[in-house]
């Protein structure tokens, strides 16, 4: 089922959470995967870049995990979980991203609002995570295809290959099943050991 939906807007996120719930009857997994960014760095980012992005990248996130969150509380557990949020982060909420300071400091951001929602509602039974890609191969145009950031990267990645989609969706399916039952405010890096190096 397809729910067009502006995470920047908390209406719509609503929206989104009420016809999940009434098609399904509940929410198990909330996995957050939105992001914009400008490829900007601190003097060339303009004020509305920077709400634009933080808009998306980080409240959009915070508007998705509290109506998860509220919809969670509200129904009964399975095998002892209410509900999980899994939130995409990125490398680059450890690491700065060279010329793209909202995209970064966004990222960074999720990865501490994964760490306290974690803390807040363990007592919820409430799971939240992240997930921190490192070079995912995903086809979108623009900066993240230019031949020496691709030759870079994979020069930095120390796996013999760059990822692909799947790999972020075998983590947050990892994430939201039962095998990960006792798994709560993890930041699960898969970037083919980028930061490991």
């Amino acid at each position: 089922m397809y729910v067009a939906t502006d995470i920047s807007d908390w209406k719509s996120v609503d929206a989104l959470v009420a016809t999940t719930v009434a098609r399904f009857s509940r929410l198990d997994a909330m996995v957050n995967n939105a992001a914009i960014y400008t490829s900007t760095n601190l003097i060339e980012t303009s004020p509305e870049q920077w709400s634009r992005v933080i808009g998306v990248n980080l409240t959009g996130f915070f508007y998705c995990c509290k109506r998860a969150a509220m919809q969670m509380l509200d129904q009964a557990p399975v095998n002892d979980v209410r509900g999980r949020m899994i939130n995409i982060s990125s490398q680059h909420g450890m690491v700065a991203c060279p010329g793209d300071l909202p995209y970064s400091v966004s990222k960074g951001g999720i990865v501490q609002m994964t760490r306290q929602i974690a803390v807040d509602h363990a007592d919820d039974l409430i799971a939240c995570n992240d997930i921190a890609p490192g070079k995912i191969i995903t086809g979108k145009p623009g900066v993240a295809n230019d031949p020496d950031a691709l030759d870079y990267s994979r020069r930095r990645t120390p796996w013999p290959r760059l990822g692909a989609p799947s790999d972020v969706a075998g983590a947050a399916l990892f994430l939201a099943s039962d095998m990960a039952s006792y798994v709560t405010g993890i930041n699960l890096m898969v970037d083919g050991g980028w930061m490991a190096g």
